[in-house]
């Protein structure tokens, strides 16, 4: 097996061609990481959520990274590393196109609200929905690639 750099272009497509993430973020010098479903324009990463641990720990601390994969084999892969500032989309004017944009990109998918919609247990009927739409704005994105060794 050789594994080589990515190209920032090859990370780019990799990430536009992906839908599930892992989101690392900390707070406290603690880790925690969990998968999003997300879509990629103009180096910002969209997601949504329902409050908790995750968005109150990128509340506290914004600098998070997102990695995405994709797996062929054990001998052929790739890997993106994306480092970023999360950016809550609030519902006011002010972020109203923005998070209009999230909104468009993401219903493009099926099920896009999963998992970040959902919460284990019995669900609250609210008279306001409490979930969120938000951003990683993109600061660097690294990747490296997999792939098998010729034996010929």
């Amino acid at each position: 097996m050789l594994i080589r750099e990515m190209t920032e272009e090859e990370c780019v497509a990799v990430v536009k061609s992906g839908r599930l993430a892992r989101l690392a973020c900390s707070k406290d010098d603690r880790p925690y990481v969990v998968p999003i479903h997300y879509a990629y324009a103009g180096r910002c990463l969209y997601s949504f959520s329902m409050p908790g641990r995750k968005i109150e720990w990128m509340r506290a601390n914004p600098h998070v990274c997102v990695q995405i994969d994709v797996f062929s084999s054990a001998q052929q892969w790739k890997s993106v590393l994306l480092y970023g500032r999360y950016q809550e989309l609030p519902e006011t004017a002010q972020w109203y196109h923005e998070r209009l944009h999230a909104w468009s990109l993401l219903q493009e998918h099926v099920n896009w609200w999963e998992p970040g919609g959902l919460k284990p247990g019995l669900q609250q009927t609210l008279g306001a929905s409490p979930h969120l739409f938000y951003c990683v704005s993109v600061d660097e994105m690294t990747g490296r690639a997999a792939v098998a060794e010729d034996m010929g």
